[in-house]
């Protein structure tokens, strides 16, 4: 598990890598089916992530090397490519989404291995996880989102869901906004900087993380096999979740086959780098 005189010894020392994955990180975090939370984990920042959202000002100034190029790529990738890529989900979603699915692939193995690093306990909560977050997401997946005025308390409902899925691996706020009709006017208004829709959404999102992420470092401290276990079986049905189930004939099939590739290939280099 990362300590913070750990942090520095890790991917700070590479920033363009850190700006990179900030990047992915910020575009996954509200696009529908991606969990940010999940990105974390596969580049391996769960863990810092959390403990700068526990004690933010003391985290900067500690391990400013790793938090500012996260933080500066998480925003470039949140306001630009965030836009960029739901483009791409219009235009060619099934490729879209087979390039996310290599990018998490690719991590899987470093993740087991780090999951394994408190010990051998935790596999009972991997299944439990593995199972019941795979038939939440199924469900989801089925139902049908409802009409609902958007207003200043749904934007803080808005906040607090995003705030979870940061803290949940494997819980897509965008989905779940999806369902619900939120999620279009709270990307326009964050597109717009709508202070109505942001500022509403950043105190529901801020409240969340103040009540919450304590806990989850809490927990992530005393109990690192066990609840890492528990997040990789989120992390693995959020991933099969996305996999595209049909394919417009041979050529697309082909092409979804090859980003799977190249976003394996993106994410062994960035797992490569983050050794060095």
């Amino acid at each position: 598990m990362l300590k913070h005189n750990d942090i520095n010894k890790g991917p700070a020392l590479n920033p363009l890598v850190l700006f990179l994955q900030g990047m992915i990180v910020g575009t996954g975090a509200i696009l529908p089916g991606i969990s940010g939370g999940v990105l974390c984990i596969a580049f391996g920042l769960y863990e810092p992530m959390v403990k700068f959202l526990v004690d933010p000002f003391n985290s900067l100034r500690r391990n400013w090397r790793l938090f500012v190029p996260l933080i500066a790529g998480g925003g470039v990738g949140f306001l630009l490519l965030a836009r960029a890529v739901e483009y791409m989900l219009t235009v060619a979603a099934t490729g879209t989404i087979a390039l996310f699915f290599g990018l998490i692939c690719g991590t899987l193995p470093s993740l087991f291995r780090r999951s394994g690093e408190g010990g051998d306990c935790g596999w009972t909560g991997f299944v439990v996880s593995l199972a019941l977050s795979f038939i939440l997401m199924r469900i989801l997946d089925a139902s049908v989102g409802g009409s609902i005025e958007p207003n200043a308390l749904w934007f803080v409902f808005c906040g607090v869901v995003w705030a979870f899925s940061m803290l949940l691996p494997g819980l897509s706020s965008s989905s779940v906004l999806l369902f619900m009709g939120l999620y279009k006017p709270m990307a326009e208004g964050i597109g717009h900087i709508d202070l109505a829709v942001v500022i509403p959404l950043m105190a529901g999102f801020a409240a969340t993380l103040l009540l919450f992420a304590r806990l989850v470092n809490y927990l992530m401290t005393n109990y690192h096999s066990m609840v890492s276990r528990i997040l990789l079986g989120f992390v693995i049905s959020s991933t099969l979740s996305i996999l595209p189930e049909t394919f417009g004939g041979a050529g697309e099939t082909a092409l979804a086959v090859a980003l799977i590739a190249v976003g394996f290939a993106v994410s062994y280099v960035m797992e490569a780098c983050r050794k060095n």
